[in-house]
């Protein structure tokens, strides 16, 4: 991806930056925040700390996390050489608000979440559509509406410099998210690109393509409506969800796998692709979201399928030919696992960039 400006965000000598996250959660926004956070410490060296929200009197740290060393704090010093980063959920928090002379920094690790996050929140909006769903899952276990749709339709008069302040300063883990600020009227040089990586535990696992099944796998949480028509109308392919799984459960069940589809609203640069693709995988997805962007899903165009209908039928073929032809098809992966494995080194390049001392 080429530079998206050539500004960077001013570190002083006695600059402190905070990396707000939330208390005891292990997913993957909360991890790539205390990879931030390491990094800007022990490769920038720079004075970062973790700020905790939602944080009570126990140990704020998830015990996954705690391989970062990452020290924290409870109160945030409001200064104007000091950097507040935020992912893009935590906008709402009113605790912030009376930091008035820090810079804040949002990180935009999803767009899609951002909106729901706001415009769910307000009770009145898309009533009608979340009761039919609540009804529709307690009588058959699935949504009937994809609620994700129309959250993002209506997001598209969303004022958002009505709702952040243009002095706001963003990093952006896509380039959907990229273009997407870029519409709203955010500046473009307070935007800087800050992709992230996977855990090791991806990156170092071997995976010996012998042992390949005719298994595809999905995850439930993301894009089932459609995913579940693919699954009535392919009931002689074994399908398994990723639920309920540890990380070692998540990397062996990839392992087996030949297929991994996704036909989520990919909010951002979604990891479980990238897991899948590493650890030998084809990879199916939808366009919506990020994935409708090359710079951020890096597959074949034609792995790539609308979330329609009448696409189905071409879907399960691919699947197919991913099954009968797997040693074929994996390599047209190739590229998007080189890519996979430049992230770590991609991630400190553009933390270089964007950090600057002065």
């Amino acid at each position: 991806m080429e530079e998206k400006n050539k500004n960077f965000i001013k570190i002083y000598s006695d600059s402190i930056v905070y990396v707000a996250a939330p208390a005891n959660l292990a997913t993957g926004g909360p991890e790539l925040l205390h990879q931030l956070a390491y990094h800007l410490r022990n490769n920038l060296k720079i004075d970062a700390y973790m700020y905790y929200f939602n944080a009570n009197d126990t140990y704020p740290v998830h015990p996954e996390y705690k391989c970062y060393h990452n020290p924290f704090v409870k109160e945030i010093k409001d200064d104007e050489k000091n950097i507040l980063i935020l992912p893009e959920v935590f906008t709402e928090c009113k605790i912030f608000n009376n930091c008035l002379k820090i810079r804040k920094c949002l990180w935009w690790l999803s767009i899609d979440n951002f909106y729901i996050n706001i415009l769910l929140n307000v009770k009145t909006n898309f009533f009608l559509s979340r009761t039919v769903n609540k009804l529709f899952k307690v009588l058959f276990r699935r949504s009937l509406i994809d609620i994700n749709k129309k959250v993002m339709f209506k997001a598209k008069k969303f004022d958002l410099l009505h709702y952040i302040d243009s002095n706001w300063l963003h990093l952006v883990q896509s380039v959907y998210a990229f273009n997407h600020l870029l519409t709203k009227n955010i500046p473009k040089d307070k935007i800087f690109y800050l992709s992230d990586y996977l855990n090791e535990d991806f990156l170092k696992t071997q995976t010996d393509l012998a042992q390949k099944q005719n298994i595809i796998v999905y995850n439930p949480q993301k894009g089932f409506a459609f995913t579940d028509r693919i699954l009535k109308k392919a009931k002689d392919i074994k399908f398994i969800p990723i639920i309920n799984m540890t990380r070692e459960e998540v990397i062996k069940t990839l392992q087996r796998a030949k297929v991994y589809i996704d036909f989520g609203n990919h909010p951002g640069k979604d990891r479980i692709p990238r897991e899948a693709a590493i650890l030998g995988c084809c990879v199916i997805t939808g366009k919506r979201g990020s994935a409708a962007f090359y710079d951020d899903v890096p597959i074949p165009e034609e792995y790539k399928f609308e979330d329609k209908k009448e696409n189905i039928p071409a879907i399960i073929a691919k699947i197919k030919d991913c099954l009968e032809n797997y040693d074929e098809r994996y390599n047209d992966f190739n590229n998007y696992r080189d890519v996979i494995k430049q992230e770590p080194k991609k991630f400190l390049d553009d933390l270089n960039k964007i950090f600057v001392r002065i």
